[in-house]
């Protein structure tokens, strides 16, 4: 049924990352960025324009829909979420989407910087798109694939569903959430309102990939208070907050405990954020492990790095706060086999090779997951993301639609 279908998702992928969505860190509202919206009501005409009657956007930027089942049986609802916002890391304006197509498998040159290229020998899984067509951005920008790639092929499968009634399938909830980069994708979902029993993100990179399994995730603040003085009569009164926080920075270690010296399983913590005077200054970190023993000794041991500085500077003091983030979803996915297990066999139905993986990261799931909906991610086809080389190959686009499509099927043939 696929040989024929004309597939719509690299079409809605280039029109969806033209249209600026990203969220802000520092915004205090909720989207954080009222530019999401925007991409948010397109999807909802959309919908719409299909056949799925109920589609709306809430207040919180969040958009809901429902494609009813057309079966008799009782299948569980099943959700599928993307989130619309893409991360404030890279530039998201004026995207422009390049399709190369029958791509060569050669390095490509961006035409906006020359400086940016997507290599062969960097990236070899880019080479096994050699002969398939790809699409970049053109150097100024991120290409936005995270996560409007995960959207369009849900709207895709969902132009699939309305025009194929011949599959059969239980009630399936589309959800698709801003602000999912700064890690508040779920912080005004209304859990009620989405209604289903399991779900699944599209929000994974390589074809083939299924994740159980993420980060833990703590956030973490130290505040320094330093002695402020006036400086031409500071001597051995001011304490300079600035310098101690920089001192805190210069104390980690250099070749492990951090993002860029770890891989795997290994755990980091990693400073984003650094605001404020002489008087008064903090550090804003992200603490990451699988395990929670391992969260908690990773910010531990950020504290007693923090704390040992402190020592040299008697007339200061620090506070050290941590919030909780996420938690890894495997603790729930572990307690209902079955979400991976369907998805699996959906995977082989499409001729897709399935490997499993625990992701470096998190997602809407980590959070979905506790709070009630056991929610694996499936893939993409995203690469490079966050950067001005990230690209996603068509063959993987479509291939996530088929996968979805299959997987809705083995729900209902299954219940």
């Amino acid at each position: 049924m696929f040989d024929t279908y004309e597939y719509t998702c690299v079409e809605r992928f280039l029109r969806y990352v033209q249209i600026d969505t990203k969220s802000d860190p520092q915004s205090s509202t909720s989207p954080s960025t009222e530019k999401q919206r925007n991409l948010s009501k397109v999807l909802v005409e959309e919908l719409i324009a299909m056949g799925v009657e109920d589609a709306y956007v809430d207040e919180f930027g969040y958009v809901y829909a429902t494609i009813q089942s057309n079966t008799d049986k009782k299948v569980p609802v099943v959700c599928f979420c993307s989130h619309v916002d893409t991360a404030p890391d890279c530039s998201g304006t004026n995207v422009k989407p390049i399709l190369h197509k029958n791509y060569d498998g050669k390095d490509i040159v961006l035409p906006d910087d020359a400086t940016q290229v997507l290599s062969v020998n960097d990236c070899k899984y880019l080479a096994e798109h050699a002969g398939d067509s790809i699409i970049t951005a053109s150097g100024a920008t991120l290409l936005g694939a995270d996560d409007k790639a995960g959207v369009a092929e849900i709207m895709d499968f969902a132009n699939f569903l309305m025009t194929h009634p011949e599959v059969k399938h239980g009630a399936i909830r589309i959800l698709f959430t801003p602000d999912e980069e700064i890690g508040k994708g779920t912080a005004k979902l209304d859990m009620s309102k989405l209604a289903a029993d399991f779900g699944y993100t599209l929000d994974g990179g390589e074809l083939g990939t299924l994740e159980d399994e993420t980060f833990s995730a703590d956030a973490a603040v130290i505040t320094v208070h330093g002695v402020i003085a006036h400086p031409g009569y500071a001597k051995n009164t001011l304490v300079n907050a600035l310098k101690i926080a920089g001192e805190i920075l210069a104390a980690l270690p250099k070749d492990e405990f951090s993002p860029e010296t770890t891989e795997k399983r290994q755990g980091f913590v990693h400073p984003v954020r650094v605001d404020g005077l002489a008087e008064k200054a903090t550090i804003e970190f992200i603490v990451r492990d699988f395990t929670r023993d391992g969260l908690q000794a990773n910010a531990a041991r950020l504290r007693s790095i923090a704390e040992q500085v402190l020592k040299q500077h008697p007339k200061a003091r620090m506070e050290f706060n941590v919030t909780e983030q996420y938690r890894n979803m495997k603790e729930i996915i572990e307690q209902h086999p079955q979400v991976v297990d369907f998805a699996e066999e959906a995977y082989r139905r499409s001729n897709v090779g399935v490997r499993k993986q625990s992701i470096r990261g998190g997602t809407d799931g980590s959070r979905l997951n506790f709070m009630g909906l056991p929610c694996p991610n499936l893939f993409t086809g995203m690469q490079a993301i966050h950067s001005k080389k990230e690209w996603i190959g068509v063959r993987d686009m479509k291939k996530a639609v088929e996968v979805m499509v299959n997987l809705v099927q083995v729900w209902a043939e299954k219940s």
